[in-house]
């Protein structure tokens, strides 16, 4: 990215009610070097001012009197307020410029002009003029409370980038950056708007950017802003911003299509007159005052087709679309009458969004019908208060406050969708996972479904019965057990499809699968099972790792009984762990050797005196289950009992069972890993890193089934296959896993089972029922080499 540098104040400067001279008076050689030093940290910032711009300088004085005639719906006071704020950050970019060699005060007030479009209110005007002061001046937050307020410093605060902060990587400053402004917005609305007309006046002007870093931009707006736009209901933004976006991430194929609308626009013009004169002598014949408007479909929506549907464009046949404005939803539904008695519809191609509103609120009839010559035809038709939905959204609320059913209609359904960030933000583990999960949640479209109780809900389509479980409430899907759609009980990896009724059936004893997370498709649900997830993995590691540790204080003769806070305070500003459960966890998932702690312990309770009384016993923080490892303190082992869940695995290589001799390895970030003591690859691990083994056993009570690998050498025939697996469910054991191998050997085929039992009593019965079958030649329990 761009790396501002320090910057030379020119007389040629932007001014407004400032002469040249007296702005360098104010500005002196003091904050020219803290506005220097703050750009130079400044280096994500992909827009911001430069002393080097790629074109040469433009010398102007910048006015806001296009501004200030826009704000004519604002009161006297707060346009001088507005002024004031102009005239802060005119002083506070003096002498930066954009790479288009342009005072880089236009860019602020061009952001401000389409703020006030939308006819945001002052604050959000004052902070489109004052959104970079924060990131590339030397002011900060407190000094915007002190003039303008803390809700404007608020909205500020919310629009500045996180980049005097150190990241490991761009894609985590990245992350963290939209993390940030997505729970600005959801405290806030007013925050995305600025900053979507801050992105659609950059993607403006992206000309003047480095080649690679148009590619870079763009391709971070198609995926980022301009779906939230398309999510708030901006339409206008977001068409703007995908055929900006295809224009710089893939110029040929823009340009391509470009000139060929312009042709296509010439060959078609006829049509399109015939077709607007049939529908308004058919309007004007029933009496029905309409407002109809042709328009071209963006090049994008056509580039998109052609992708998606494997098509030329000359065979993109529906390039344009007429739109009906009526009066009253009654009046649509006569339009639609209409149109459909002057040209056929093409059957599956009508779509009532009046009756059933898309997610961000969109209202229309969309109906597609055979005009002249077989041409495919789409009309839109919708109310006057539907269209200003349509085209502003969201920012419909500040344009139009008459408190329709529309406007809060579309208000409603942005508060459900914010809130659902609060939600997945709750979820998330870090800045990536989040965005990761905003991402999918930012969907083009949506299947509507329904509650027992008839209440409709809104999922993204391809959504899943355990999707709409999650999007009832987060313990609701942890805890579903089946559902049932329309009435018939189905996999929760059912695909739902519009007017699907669905009923969940929950268990409190029920948890999340981490096979969940390859089917379902909303943000929530995936932020809500990883978050599940994550906090039984963390409790089970943290009982693991105190296992771990009072092992080893055992094997160090010490009593984990003696431990007082104050010498778990010592050891945590030597391991320079937070808690006491964070050096237990880091134990288990083998960060930290316990044996290492163990001694370091050992040698702090004899410093405190508390060698004489050393006795063998359990720590105070250790569970009543764990208790039973002190009966085995003589043999130091850790006892396996198969509830130990994610913190402890048994290996794939050698397939540990019951009544196998086993060891255990600690893994950096994997847990405790069980092999068998004969197992050839823990073999050459033990020789390579043997202080990171410990020793394990099995427990008495074990409630659970395990894997093991069998070869089978069987004779050819018909047949054989389903009579050695009816041997193998005789033994009551289940088959995971079947594959063959040929030996090359015309009487005889190995077949090898991945099978489940409980212990080697189990197994044994298995092989034995195998050896009984005649088609059986050997059976051998198969391990890694």
């Amino acid at each position: 990215m761009e790396l501002p540098l320090n910057l030379e104040t020119s007389s040629e400067a932007s001014s407004v009610g400032l002469s040249d001279a007296s702005k360098n008076n104010q500005i002196d050689s003091g904050k020219q070097s803290i506005i220097a030093t703050l750009l130079a940290q400044s280096s994500r910032h992909l827009f911001g001012p430069t002393s080097a711009p790629a074109l040469p300088l433009k010398h102007q004085v910048v006015s806001i009197e296009r501004l200030i005639s826009k704000l004519t719906y604002l009161k006297p006071e707060e346009i001088i307020q507005i002024k004031k704020a102009f005239q802060f950050s005119d002083a506070a970019h003096l002498g930066q410029y954009r790479h288009s060699g342009e005072p880089y005060i236009t860019h602020p007030v061009a952001v401000a002009e389409l703020c006030a479009t939308w006819r945001l209110d002052a604050p959000s005007i004052m902070a489109a003029l004052l959104h970079d002061v924060i990131e590339d001046t030397g002011c900060t937050k407190a000094d915007l409370v002190e003039k303008f307020g803390s809700k404007v410093a608020e909205l500020v605060e919310g629009l500045t980038k996180l980049d005097k902060l150190e990241f490991q990587s761009h894609a985590e400053a990245q992350a963290e950056s939209f993390r940030k402004m997505f729970m600005a917005m959801a405290r806030d609305v007013r925050v995305i708007l600025v900053k979507l007309a801050d992105r659609t006046h950059n993607m403006r002007t992206l000309d003047a950017v480095p080649m690679e870093k148009r590619r870079r931009v763009a391709a971070e707006t198609i995926e980022i802003y301009a779906p939230v736009a398309h999510r708030l209901g901006l339409n206008i933004i977001y068409r703007d911003l995908q055929d900006l976006s295809f224009r710089y991430s893939m110029p040929m194929r823009f340009r391509v299509i470009e000139g060929a609308v312009k042709r296509a626009r010439g060959n078609r013009k006829e049509m399109v007159e015939k077709i607007l004169q049939a529908a308004r002598m058919a309007f004007a014949k029933a009496n029905l005052e309409v407002d109809l408007q042709g328009r071209e479909k963006t090049l994008f929506s056509i580039y998109n087709k052609m992708r998606s549907k494997h098509l030329t464009f000359s065979q993109v046949l529906d390039v344009y679309a007429f739109r009906v404005t009526v009066h009253s939803i009654d009046e649509c539904y006569r339009a639609l009458g209409i149109l459909h008695a002057i040209y056929k519809p093409m059957p599956g191609k009508f779509k009532d969004y009046i009756a059933i509103p898309k997610l961000n609120g969109y209202q229309s009839l969309h109906t597609t019908l055979l005009g002249p010559s077989g041409v495919p035809v789409e009309f839109q038709i919708r109310t006057s208060d539907m269209h200003a939905v349509a085209e502003a959204g969201v920012a419909a609320h500040w344009a139009y406050k008459d408190g329709s059913p529309d406007m809060s209609e579309v208000q409603n359904r942005a508060h459900q969708w914010l809130q659902s960030l609060m939600d997945i933000q709750d979820s998330s583990g870090d800045s990536q996972e989040f965005l990761e999960h905003v991402k999918i949640d930012l969907f083009p479209d949506a299947v509507y479904v329904f509650t027992p109780k008839g209440q409709i809900r809104a999922l993204p389509r391809g959504a899943t019965a355990l999707d709409f479980a999650y999007s009832i409430h987060s313990d609701l899907g942890n805890t579903c057990v089946a559902v049932k759609i329309n009435g018939l009980q189905l996999p929760l990896r059912s695909e739902l499809k519009n007017g699907d009724i669905i009923e969940v059936i929950n268990s409190a004893s029920s948890q999340p699968n981490p096979g969940w997370l390859a089917f379902v498709r909303t943000g929530k649900a995936r932020a809500s099972i990883r978050h599940s997830l994550k906090t039984k993995h963390y409790a089970e590691s943290l009982q693991l790792g105190e296992r771990l540790l009072a092992n080893a204080l055992r094997q160090q003769g010490a009593d984990a009984g003696l431990l007082t806070p104050e010498l778990w305070e010592k050891l945590m500003h030597w391991t320079g762990d937070k808690t006491r459960e964070e050096a237990c966890v880091n134990i288990a998932l083998g960060r930290r050797s316990p044996q290492e702690l163990a001694i370091r312990l050992k040698i702090l309770i004899d410093d405190e005196g508390g060698g004489e009384q050393m006795r063998l016993g359990v720590a105070d923080w250790v569970s009543p289950h764990q208790e039973l490892i002190a009966h085995h303190h003589q043999r130091q082992a850790i006892l396996v009992d198969g509830r130990e869940g994610n913190s402890m695995s048994f290996q794939s290589c050698c397939h540990p069972i019951p009544g196998d001799n086993i060891i255990g390895y600690l893994g950096k970030g994997e847990g405790l890993q069980i092999h068998a003591n004969d197992c050839p690859v823990a073999l050459r691990m033990l020789s390579k890193d043997s202080d990171k083994w410990v020793e394990v056993e099995w427990g008495k009570e074990i409630n659970r089934e395990f894997e093991v690998d069998l070869a089978i050498d069987t004779r050819q025939g018909k047949g054989v296959l389903a009579r050695v697996a009816s041997s193998v469910t005789a033994a009551d054991s289940n088959i995971m896993n079947v594959s063959m191998e040929d030996r090359y050997k015309e009487d005889s085929v190995t077949i090898r089972f991945t099978i489940q039992v409980s212990d080697r009593f189990h197994l044994s019965k298995v092989m034995r029922s195998l050896r009984t079958n005649p088609d059986v030649m050997r059976v051998t329990r198969m391990r890694s080499t």
